[in-house]
């Protein structure tokens, strides 16, 4: 083999352990409640009450490592975004299409186009309302749609 080709398959090496690494810390990893760190738990215990918890991942986003708890709450689901010391970087949490004021309804319906919204949920981000979220399910294609609270396009993704 010569190094011109021994080089050639070096880098092509490099980057398929680059791109298996990147895509392992990118995905969300289902974790044991026992797994969370202290103050996540404390934080899961907080507001968990009166929810049926489903269960807790984890993840690397943006080389920080968040934790997930989905749960229901009054038959609806929330799940809490939150950094390693407990503190809720997002909630998403469903609603219902008619609980939702007439312009985030009308913006979410008009986003959709011909798809049907099958959920909605709002984000919350540190304690700020910053989004309206749909499930849009088009004949077999899936999509979600995203509006400002008052209803109108976001200039980007929440």
């Amino acid at each position: 083999m010569s190094v011109k080709t021994a080089s050639g398959l070096a880098i092509i090496l490099c980057g398929v352990v680059f791109a298996t690494c990147y895509q392992t810390q990118a995905q969300e990893k289902k974790i044991k409640r026992e797994d969370l760190p202290p103050p996540v738990e404390k934080t899961v215990g907080e507001q968990s009450q009166g929810a049926a918890i489903r269960g807790f991942s984890t993840e690397v986003e943006n080389g920080k490592r968040l934790y997930e708890a989905e749960m229901t709450v009054n038959g609806h689901g929330k799940d809490i975004s939150m950094d390693q010391q407990g503190n809720i970087i997002e909630i998403e949490e469903e609603v219902t299409m008619d609980s939702l004021p007439p312009a985030v309804k009308r913006g979410l319906t008009s986003a959709a186009g011909s798809g049907a919204i099958t959920k909605v949920e709002l984000l919350t981000k540190r304690g700020k309302l910053v989004a309206y979220e749909a499930a849009v399910r088009n004949g077999a294609k899936r999509s979600e749609v995203q509006v400002g609270p008052d209803g109108k396009k976001l200039a980007h993704s929440e």
